[in-house]
């Protein structure tokens, strides 16, 4: 097993007890919650009568079933009214802190927690989402759960877990042209496979990663839980901690930042670290992934052929015709000049300020292509309010796309912004499964902020790095 990293580091740091049945019971640094996984969670607690432990420990945001366009209470939609009413009610009586529509700080729960500061290194992090993998962006073991283990947190704070292999990858030189974080995870869980990662953490490192800020962190460590592994983290360093410096948590508690530098930076994996696995890719060899099939692993560079499903292994053969089958897509092509119906820009993988900065960069002096329909949905009220106050926004509208207020979206398509029919969307989000935008004969097509924002114009799946220059007079 690895030894001298910071998933070692932090584990041992939290582990309280081991357990009769072998798993480690470990302490949690901060509890997550939104209004989909907890309230039966919640409902567990009342009918033991039992309190939540540290509410002080818990934050509360509301994001997958909020509407984006309009946020007027009740919501249209009464499944979403109810969720959102007894979320209320939950967090009231248990004094958790509550990021509601109304606060100004509302969004999308892996968004808010790293902007409000919560989010530090060597802290244990939970939260009933299978995207909790993004905190380990600030070297923090951030993990998703499920109801019952949301049960136990809430009336223990500690959960009980197997602790993991590590592997360590490694991408090495700069990123090119076009080229971002969501290429560089793409590309992992391409050559890796949605499940290569089972039985690990992952360790992101190299000077490609290192080279990110922290929003490219956090989308590389947000799709982790693609590619199977249970975790994924970088190591803090000074780009981590000036991060932190700046949110408002440090801002109004300044000693306590100088008190926890020195404790982000024991944690950080030793320079003779051992790692059950250490896989290294050339991250200047990267062009723009786009995925043609209906897993994040069924991705390829931008100019390279979609594969035969003979040459895959075995296993993926049939997945990969169903696939083809679905996406309408023909082995040997490219996914270029695929036509799309719906660009996307969103998500917890990438509706942070720096997305939307370089979506905006693409679309602006442009117009979203007739047969195009377009929306950009901010990760957070902070995000929008920057955008806007930035002129983003106007920026988006003027091309032609819809601009909306912070939540999940048509990421999973829980509230009303979902594809129609066979429709096919490029989207910013982490998962391209059959059904996962709201229609099960819509198509989904992951790729990076830029590369949604090129399909807008062109209304096709398009190389950024080719789209003219717009050219003013």
């Amino acid at each position: 097993m690895s030894s001298g990293t910071l998933y070692d580091a932090v584990w041992d740091r939290h582990k309280v007890t081991t357990l009769p049945n072998g798993q480690d019971q470990l302490f949690v640094g901060l509890h997550l919650i939104h209004e989909v996984t907890s309230p039966q969670a919640f409902g567990m607690l009342r009918e033991r009568d039992i309190d939540v432990a540290r509410p002080d420990l818990t934050l509360a945001t509301v994001d997958h079933i909020v509407p984006t366009a309009d946020q007027s209470r009740p919501y249209g939609d009464d499944a979403a009214e109810e969720m959102m009413a007894e979320l209320e009610e939950n967090v009231r009586e248990a004094g958790i802190e509550f990021l509601d529509p109304t606060s100004g700080d509302q969004g999308i729960v892996h968004v808010v927690g790293p902007e409000q500061g919560l989010t530090q290194p060597g802290k244990t992090i939970v939260c009933g989402d299978s995207h909790t993998s993004t905190h380990g962006a600030f070297g923090a073991i951030a993990l998703g759960i499920g109801t019952s283990q949301i049960r136990d947190v809430l009336a223990t704070q500690t959960i009980a877990m197997e602790k993991q292999q590590v592997r360590k990858i490694e991408v090495t030189g700069d990123l090119g042209e076009g080229v971002e974080a969501k290429d560089v995870i793409l590309e992992i869980i391409r050559r890796l496979g949605t499940d290569g990662g089972v039985g690990y953490v992952y360790e992101y490192a190299g000077g490609a990663i290192e080279s990110l800020g922290m929003e490219g962190r956090m989308s590389i460590c947000n799709m982790t839980i693609e590619g199977g592994a249970r975790a994924g983290y970088v190591n803090p360093d000074e780009t981590t901690y000036e991060w932190l410096e700046q949110t408002d948590y440090f801002q109004e508690n300044p000693d306590e930042f100088d008190r926890l530098k020195p404790y982000w930076k024991s944690i950080r994996s030793d320079g003779d670290a051992e790692y059950d696995d250490v896989v290294t890719i050339d991250g200047s060899s990267l062009e723009p992934v786009v995925t043609w099939g209906t897993t994040p692993g069924q991705g390829v560079g931008i100019t390279d052929p979609i594969p035969e499903p003979e040459t895959l292994p075995e296993e993926k053969q049939d997945t990969a015709r169903r696939a083809q089958e679905h996406m309408r897509v023909e082995p040997g092509d490219t996914m270029e000049g695929y036509e799309i119906d719906v660009a996307f820009l969103g998500s917890c993988t990438n509706a942070r300020l720096p997305d939307l900065r370089r979506g905006a960069k693409i679309v602006k002096g442009r117009e979203v292509h007739d047969d195009v329909r377009a929306l950009v949905v901010p990760g957070s009220q902070r995000v929008q309010h920057a955008a806007e106050e930035e002129g983003l926004k106007d920026v988006f509208e003027a091309a032609g796309f819809d601009w909306r207020n912070a939540g999940c979206s048509m990421c999973l398509g829980m509230n009303e912004d979902q594809l129609e029919g066979d429709e096919a969307c490029a989207s910013s989000s982490n998962r391209n499964f059959i059904g996962r935008q709201g229609s099960k004969d819509g198509r989904t097509i992951l790729m990076n902020p830029q590369m949604v924002a090129a399909a807008a114009i062109e209304g096709e799946v398009t190389d950024v790095r080719e789209l003219p220059e717009v050219v003013t007079v």
